[in-house]
């Protein structure tokens, strides 16, 4: 029987690459995001590794809306056996000029709708005696950075998160850990890039090395297939014991 997978924010990005690992591995899985062709990527996705998929545009933002995802999944395929929380949002701006509602926004996608989506898929998982929870944090969420208020809190909050729902889930075979990757180069840290160099005037290579990888020991951007074969080895049967942990996935940021 194949288990079945959400990934939210799973259209792009990490949250692709994630989707397909798990699809090579035999996973059904509910696709998640904004993009306006998911049907269609979801679709190529499951059509490559003959895997059943679906995919929701679920507004993050709404608690029952996030609900309703968990819903939907568990009607289409009959059960969810692994949560991925992936979807995030960023922006970056020193504190007296953040917009409340881009603050309010982003506590909301990157830390609340980890809330509601657990909550809402853990009687699934009780029943089933079994769930994966696998929180996508960031180096964020162990170390601070400058203009980063509202994103460094929610990922802070989101590694709080996962000890207590580690703590509860223990008795039910659910697992709850959080990946924490240094920089990535998705569209998000590309359009970053762009935008740091026009605001410093500089190339995008000075700002890569000067501000992107400063703080890594590894002078590389993260490769998303390593988050990815994480996330498989936290979903695993045998990963039973791994819970209530952050793993640093940020060429050595958090050894300093």
């Amino acid at each position: 029987m194949n288990r079945t997978v959400l990934i939210t924010g799973s259209t792009s990005g990490i949250g692709l690459a994630i989707a397909k690992k798990f699809a090579k591995k035999g996973y059904n899985i509910m696709f998640h995001g904004l993009e306006a062709n998911g049907v269609e990527i979801a679709e190529k996705v499951g059509a490559k590794h003959n895997v059943k998929v679906a995919f929701s545009n679920a507004n993050l933002l709404q608690s029952e809306a996030v609900e309703g995802l968990i819903a939907e999944t568990v009607n289409k395929f009959g059960e969810l056996h692994v949560l991925v929380n992936n979807a995030g949002i960023q922006h970056v701006s020193p504190i007296e000029d953040f917009p409340n509602t881009k603050y309010e926004n982003i506590i909301a996608i990157n830390m609340n709708a980890v809330f509601y989506a657990s909550k809402a898929a853990w009687g699934q998982m009780k029943q089933q005696k079994f769930g994966r929870i696998i929180n996508i944090s960031s180096v964020h969420g162990l170390r601070a950075s400058e203009f980063k208020s509202a994103y460094v809190a929610a990922k802070h909050g989101v590694i709080g998160m996962t000890k207590v729902l580690a703590l509860e889930g223990a008795p039910f075979n659910i697992t709850c850990n959080a990946i924490c990757p240094g920089y990535v180069k998705t569209p998000l840290v590309e359009s970053q890039i762009k935008d740091q160099a026009k605001a410093h005037h500089m190339t995008e290579e000075e700002v890569v090395e000067k501000f992107m990888l400063k703080k890594q020991a590894v002078k590389q951007f993260v490769p998303v297939k390593a988050i990815a074969d994480m996330a498989i080895l936290l979903a695993k049967e045998s990963s039973t014991t791994i819970t209530g942990t952050s793993f640093a996935l940020d060429g050595g940021w958090s050894a300093q």
